[in-house]
């Protein structure tokens, strides 16, 4: 018998389901919950999304939905460490939650001992004012935990201390191998407690030498950097073979490559000059040329089923972790000054106001005029250093681009400008400097031709009703609105929540600020606001960018999105072999996919830059540096060196002996009996207590003697002295949150 139907549940029946459900709670399975019908479904779809963007619901693996910021009433977990106590303590297999850490769930055993580190377990979850507890209801087949260190020697005994910031511990050494102190090695963890040791499986060498920070990222995150033999067979083999003789021949035109001095691959190419097409007065004619990898890497071949298993390039400052074998990524593919290219092109009309007025793509040969590092290019059109193509190729894209930046400007897409760190290596791979990395107006001249070449791949495969694989940035939710909120009245910044938000929103707010002492932190606060970007064939816009249809297309080289819209375009257009219209479903696994090996490339890269920063550091341990605080939590602040960043912890038992109070809203720390506060944004001089290049982590503590760190009042900030360094000692610090001891 057909169950009646219900209607549409409310948001608060939707939550008392998925969290009394006793199997995971997805959108099929809500429907049938509630007899919903083919109708309703596709409401119930824009519920469920409406209830994720407003900070409600969050999904799980499989599509399963749970309350945002815990965990499905059912799921997987791994025995992630077990304390001295011999409490177990689990972490889910997998989280893939944005912005949170995983939680620990404390493990309630049916039989005590009966489980130890690296066992997985099916348990029915639930959470209280403890936290998290989990109830195993069947062990599933085991996995070794590995942990990543470094060894060190003492008492004649062998010790493990992890490269994670976080791991606090050291294990005993149950078996080196043949690894010594000192060197860096792949670990797995053993025994039950009171005694976890490890056991060494791999040494991977010298962590302190040089080029061996990236190595610790590409093991720690599991990165392939070895390409399969039959994977570069074939490189070999395609790298050989003709470009063809229909492709359109662009090799006239001087086309040029601007790109990082530094740059190992280069994917694209521009060119521009005034349109002669009297229905676009004023206008003018450009073509963003980008490697033709889709002519090289075909579906289902070895290259293409090794570059969707990285997603993409990884890159750090000692070496790149190329999506593609080096003799396609740095060779044949790569734009090269004076080499015959295959390209695929997109050719644009831009009016004389920046918008678009019409594109078409076609298969081409280009021969590159000349690869130009940004500082070049920006120093031959301020006339600084003469270049041979500055009149006939460089003038001309400055002069396009003065069109393409009215269009950016009158849409008012989000604008943060925030630095961006460079390390400097020397030709042994040594530090030579850390430092923000200078914003030229020839990188957002290349950034404005890249988004309109973007732009112009999405509606071309729109307009053929092709399947698109959009760069897609949903509006930020309310939940972080609210928090943005909370954050800027703290500096006497109003800002509205009824209000439609737009990427402009974001830009008043920064033009209020202006350049304010705490202007840094509320460009990174507006950032953190901000949701994160993914892949998928499904339109949402591109919120930051304020553009309704966005896909990459422009680094086919390093990215596999961009190698997917390729591959869509040519079988779309009929411009030959490679292209393939993909499966709608077969589509949403691919975004799937490279948005989650896109967050690990980032995370890995972001890790890196952190330990050379604390290698560049540690060379300074004693000094005192100027700091911005972060972050502010019950146990300390966090704080960054200005200048080059590097994040360290300044904890509250270093601030004195009397108790802090921490506000959770306002995020400050305030001793009970002076009255000293701690607050988002402030300058403070510490000293460099520790700087750990193997984590990545730095310590500090308040300069000796006292007072030397106290910082000056913040722009905006109201009724707030000035921090004194505490002078007071005895107890160790100690903490009131919200007026409850913690």
């Amino acid at each position: 018998m057909k169950k009646p139907k219900q209607g549409l549940p409310t948001r608060e029946q939707i939550l008392a389901f998925i969290e009394t459900s006793d199997q995971p709670a997805g959108k099929r399975e809500i429907a049938r919950a509630f007899g919903l019908v083919a109708q309703d479904k596709i409401a119930l779809k824009a519920l469920l999304k409406d209830m994720g963007d407003e900070g409600l619901i969050d999904s799980a693996p499989g599509r399963a939905f749970h309350r945002m910021g815990g965990l499905p009433r059912v799921t997987v977990l791994r025995v992630a460490d077990v304390d001295d106590a011999g409490t177990i303590w689990a972490v889910p297999e997998r989280w893939e939650a944005e912005d949170a850490a995983p939680p620990r769930l404390r493990v309630r055993e049916r039989k005590r001992g009966s489980l130890g580190i690296g066992d997985r377990v099916l348990a029915r979850t639930e959470q209280d004012e403890r936290g998290w507890t989990a109830h195993p209801m069947k062990t599933l087949p085991r996995a070794s935990e590995q942990v990543l260190g470094v060894l060190r020697e003492e008492g004649g005994r062998l010790w493990l201390t992890g490269v994670e910031k976080k791991e606090r511990r050291e294990f005993l050494v149950a078996d080196a191998g043949d690894a010594g102190p000192g060197d860096l090695v792949l670990a797995e963890k053993a025994g039950r407690p009171p005694r976890v040791t490890v056991r060494v499986t791999e040494r991977l060498g010298d962590p302190f030498a040089p080029r061996s920070f990236s190595l610790i990222a590409i093991h720690r995150h599991e990165i392939p950097d070895q390409f399969k033999p039959e994977t570069l067979e074939e490189a070999t083999r395609v790298a050989a073979q003709p470009l063809g003789d229909d492709r359109e021949d662009l090799r006239a035109l001087p086309i040029v490559a601007i790109d990082p001095a530094d740059a190992r691959d280069h994917d694209d190419a521009v060119w521009a000059a005034p349109d002669d097409d009297p229905a676009n007065p004023g206008g003018w004619k450009a073509v963003v040329a980008i490697a033709d990898v889709s002519f090289y890497v075909r579906p289902g071949s070895a290259l293409d089923q090794d570059a969707r298993r990285r997603g993409n390039s990884v890159y750090f400052p000692d070496r790149v972790v190329p999506m593609l074998p080096e003799i396609l990524s740095a060779e044949v593919c790569s734009l090269k000054e004076g080499e015959d290219r295959a390209a695929l092109a997109c050719h644009l009309q831009v009016g004389r106001d920046g918008t678009l007025k019409g594109w078409r793509f076609s298969r081409a040969v280009v021969r590159i005029a000349a690869n130009i590092a940004y500082e070049d290019a920006q120093a031959a059109i301020d006339s600084t250093v003469p270049h041979a193509l500055t009149e006939t190729a460089l003038r001309p894209l400055w002069d396009c681009w003065a069109a393409l930046a009215k269009a950016r400007d009158a849409r008012e897409p989000l604008d943060l400008d925030l630095p961006e760190r460079r390390v400097v290596l020397d030709e042994k791979g040594r530090i030579l400097s850390v430092a923000p990395r200078e914003r030229l107006d020839a990188h957002r001249l290349i950034e404005d031709y890249m988004i309109a070449a973007n732009v112009a791949a999405a509606k071309a495969l729109e307009a053929r009703k092709a399947p698109v694989m959009y760069r897609v940035h949903e509006p930020p939710s309310r939940e972080k609105l609210a928090a943005l909120k909370d954050y800027l009245e703290t500096f006497d910044v109003a800002f509205t929540l009824g209000q439609v938000i737009r990427p402009a929103t974001f830009n008043r707010v920064l033009e209020r600020v202006g350049d304010a002492d705490f202007r840094p932190q509320v460009m990174e606060q507006v950032l953190r606001t901000q949701t994160q970007a993914y892949y998928a064939p499904a339109n949402h816009g591109h919120f930051g960018l304020s553009l309704g249809s966005y896909a990459h297309f422009t680094s086919p080289i390093r990215r596999y999105a961009d190698l997917v819209v390729h591959r869509a375009l040519v079988a779309a257009y009929a411009l030959g072999p490679g292209g393939v219209k993909p499966d709608p479903a077969e589509m949403d696994r691919i975004g799937e996919g490279i948005s989650r090996l896109e967050r690990r490339a980032m995370e890995a890269e972001r890790e890196t830059i952190d330990r050379y920063v604390a290698a560049y550091l540690s060379e300074h341990i004693g000094s005192i540096v100027e700091v911005r605080v972060t972050g502010v939590q019950n146990y300390g602040l966090f704080a960054t060196v200005e200048g080059i960043g590097g994040d360290g912890l300044l904890a509250v038992r270093d601030l004195g002996g009397e108790y802090f109070r921490y506000d959770e809203s306002a995020r400050t720390l305030t001793g009970e009996d002076s009255g000293d506060q701690y607050t988002l944004g402030q300058r403070l001089s510490l000293r460099l207590a520790e700087a750990n290049p193997v984590s990545g982590a730095l310590r500090f503590e308040l300069p000796e003697g006292g007072g030397g760190g106290a910082p000056p009042e913040r722009d905006g900030r109201r009724g707030r002295g000035h921090p004194r360094v505490l002078k007071r000692r005895g107890r160790p610090g100690n903490i009131r949150h919200n007026g409850r001891r913690r």
